[in-house]
């Protein structure tokens, strides 16, 4: 893929509710280079989650473009393995299985590609080291803290090797320490692995952690 080639592209992109009612995302454009990590911010309400969801392909927008990678990811893509191999996700909540170890967690989007055990399990631990965990790797979620079942959410995202990671408020629900032991993991795993991260913040300090900052207001990126 050229480096030319911008990672995602949205063009004029509008998403409604309640009938056309409420303007989401209204008219809102961004460019996102491969390799660039970018957090949008804005205040509640502002859209900016809508518009990382719309990038997932989790809703569908009533109009605009979503180009990732040089596709357009409305026409005609296979969405759902859009999801699983071009993007990864991390959510505020991390939705951990309690029952599975940490390595088994960041394990179970890969069973499905294939891969021996062996293999599944390389790189589980591989990812795990690069969170920062690689001695919890056999902890359940219920012994982690809340920062370390959130490193091992963003770890599990990246499971299938996609070139592009979007995060949703990832350090939403954590005290400042503990977001700044995500926001350290997220940086490590972005220059290391020449990743593509755009993230959705409230907080100006954990967006200063970007290479770049785009606020987003009333459904619109602002110039």
């Amino acid at each position: 893929m050229s480096e030319k080639v911008p990672a995602v592209e949205v063009v004029d992109l509008v998403k409604t509710y309640d009938e056309g009612r409420t303007r989401a995302v209204d008219g809102a454009t961004l460019s996102v280079a491969q390799g660039e990590f970018v957090a949008i911010t804005g205040p509640s309400g502002c859209g900016k989650s809508t518009l990382l969801h719309l990038v997932a392909a989790l809703e569908r927008p009533d109009s605009g473009r979503i180009v990732v990678l040089g596709q357009d990811i409305g026409r005609g893509r296979d969405l759902s393995r859009y999801r699983a191999h071009t993007i990864g996700l991390v959510f505020q909540l991390h939705n951990l299985l309690p029952n599975l170890t940490a390595v088994e967690n960041v394990e179970v989007p890969m069973y499905e590609t294939g891969l021996g055990r062996r293999e599944r399990r390389r790189r589980a631990l591989e990812l795990l080291e690069l969170a920062g965990l690689a001695d919890k790797a056999r902890r359940r979620p219920p012994q982690l803290s809340g920062g370390e079942r959130q490193r091992v959410a963003i770890a599990r995202s990246l499971s299938n090797d996609p070139p592009i990671l979007l995060a949703d408020e990832p350090t939403g629900n954590l005290d400042s320490k503990a977001g700044r032991n995500v926001m350290d993991a997220l940086n490590t795993i972005h220059h290391q692995q020449g990743l593509t991260v755009v993230m959705v913040t409230h907080d100006p300090g954990i967006a200063a952690s970007a290479d770049r900052v785009v606020k987003m207001l009333d459904g619109r990126i602002e110039d």
